[in-house]
């Protein structure tokens, strides 16, 4: 409502997302000047409620954001002891010999951890600085000055109604102001969204591409965990033609994470991403570690997988991208925890320097100069091109060819291909239903595979139910009207919590129903839909999953 009077706060740096990257920066900021006044807004009921990350970290951010991190307690003790790759087949698996992988792809130095419990223990130390810090408050407009730079953002708007009118018990929010507005909501954030669209940042750099993963925590039996193992995987059942794999690290207390990402690139509108997952389950390799065990948690999210081309112009008139929204995951190591702390730590020390000159509402470019030049840029620019390779090719290809090139640029610092291109965007990707048939999927059997359903109740998602439903469609009609018909309507398939249905009844016509309550968050929706109809919105503050340690 554009006429809604709100109040206003005044902060030196509005940081939006506590994640990694936001929590990088508000701790370097007030490292840096204990007098800066930093606020940090989270949508997720508490910090780490919407952390979902694989994740064996490497600490190269953590050590230079935090050096004594261990002596504080960090939750980072389980070092990686096991290093497994393996090509897979439908009964058995080729194990690459560890020797053959590019050196950067070694897992040495690395934890297995929870990005979630990192990120309780992150906002701790923000705290102890001063760091403000505000869960539950979901930041659901950009404000500008008059002359277009960024301002702040509204967060904590409640109580509206279904209809979007202001409902009986309405809070309208407030805006807080800063000087800088950093914005490390993760991948395809929505206020990133708007603003990479308004400044133009996406010029000149590649499309963004991204992977959808699925997690599940399993506690194992004893006799069959082994702490600091780490084990990825390629090929079955996704084959040779689709990207994509799996992840199993066992961290400590007899629990391994059991995650499987899917390139969000596919072709096939028939694919179904949550039950490839679940049918990789059932390879007798897996199939025998999770004998016994017990899933405990469930949770998706997008992955960016772009690489250093798709990195749009992080800075712009007031603000910046930090972490995720940047798109800085390094592919190949299914990394980019590290990157997004590099990130915080460089936006901060940008921000800091130009506060200190009496700057503000300004472009960051020394930002920008870092992360491009810094370590992130150095992590990323050597595997720039096994995502194009993989979506060009095929796996066994971009395999071959991407590991050629990265070891290639280890040993002489230059790529024979170059920086290669994508060509299209995941929505692009997906072809017509008649170029493909369907793909018959084993039932879950309750024991190793569950339904959807069934397993959101393990993601403790909820949402108010009288609210606006935050997936917005551009032209209700397309999902039947031009989906259905030509391409199935995968948005019955391609969401990992059964947020949307094709409800058919006798004697009427076929309709597109959105189950918001279900939504995890995971912003598949606003990637994939082969008709780019679907923007994904945050829902009121607190709304959501509610991941225990993700």
């Amino acid at each position: 409502m554009p006429d809604t009077q709100r109040e206003a706060m005044e902060y030196d740096v509005v940081i939006v997302g506590a994640g990694p990257a936001g929590l990088s920066a508000a701790i370097r900021l007030k490292q840096i000047d204990a007098g800066l006044n930093v606020v940090i807004l989270e949508k997720g009921s508490e910090v780490g409620a919407h952390i979902l990350s694989g994740a064996v970290l490497d600490v190269s951010g953590l050590n230079r954001l935090i050096p004594d991190w261990k002596s504080r307690n960090a939750p980072v003790t389980v070092p990686v002891k096991r290093d497994n790759f393996y090509l897979m087949g439908a009964s058995g698996g080729l194990r690459l010999p560890n020797f053959l992988m590019p050196p950067l792809m070694n897992n040495h130095g690395c934890y297995i951890v929870s990005m979630g419990n990192v990120c309780r223990w992150l906002a701790e130390q923000a705290e102890a600085l001063g760091v403000e810090i505000f869960p539950g408050m979901a930041c659901s407009q950009l404000v500008y000055h008059e002359d277009g730079a960024l301002k702040g953002v509204v967060a904590g708007e409640f109580g509206r109604n279904a209809d979007g009118t202001p409902g009986p018990n309405y809070e309208p929010g407030m805006e807080l102001h800063g000087k800088y507005v950093f914005l490390a909501e993760g991948a395809r954030g929505s206020l990133s969204k708007e603003a990479i669209a308004r400044f133009g940042l996406a010029e000149g750099a590649d499309y963004p591409k991204f992977g959808l993963g699925m997690k599940e925590i399993w506690e194992v039996d004893p006799a069959r965990h082994r702490e600091g193992t780490v084990t990825h995987t390629m090929g079955w059942p996704l084959g040779w033609k689709t990207g994509g794999g799996s992840f199993i690290y066992h961290l400590d207390n007899n629990q391994v994470y059991v995650g499987y990402i899917v390139d969000l690139s596919y072709r096939n509108p028939y694919l179904y991403p949550y039950m490839e997952f679940q049918r990789f389950k059932h390879h007798p390799m897996v199939a025998e570690l999770l004998k016994g065990g017990k899933r405990v948690a469930y949770g998706a999210r997008v992955v960016t997988k772009g690489g250093y081309q798709s990195i749009p112009r992080p800075v712009f008139p007031g603000g910046a991208l930090l972490g995720c929204s940047a798109g800085l995951v390094n592919l190949p190591r299914i990394k980019g925890n590290h990157n997004a702390m590099h990130s915080g730590i460089e936006a901060a020390e940008a921000a800091a320097a130009a506060i200190a000159a009496g700057r503000g509402a300004d472009v960051l470019d020394t930002y920008e100069q870092a992360l491009r030049n810094g370590p992130v840029g150095r992590d990323l620019k050597p595997v720039r091109n096994v995502a194009p390779m993989n979506g060009r090719w095929g796996v066994w290809a971009g395999l071959l060819l991407g590991g050629f090139d990265m070891w290639v640029q280890t040993l002489l610092r230059f790529s024979p291909f170059g920086t290669m291109k994508h060509g299209k965007n995941d929505a692009q990707a997906t072809e017509p239903a008649s170029r493909h048939k369907p793909i018959d999927y084993p039932r879950p059997d309750g024991t190793l595979s569950f339904d959807r359903l069934t397993n959101v109740a393990f993601s403790f998602t909820n949402h108010e139910e009288s609210q606006p439903c935050h997936l917005k469609l551009a032209d209700p009609d397309i999902p039947i009207r031009v989906n259905l018909p030509e391409y199935d309507e995968p948005a019955q398939r391609y969401c990992p919590a059964g947020v949307y249905e094709v409800v058919r009844e006798e004697g009427k016509d076929a309709k597109f129903v959105i189950n918001f309550q279900n939504c995890v968050h995971c912003k598949t929706c606003d990637i994939k839909d082969p008709s780019e109809n679907i923007t994904w919105t945050t829902p009121q503050g607190g709304d959501g999953p509610n991941y225990p340690n993700m």
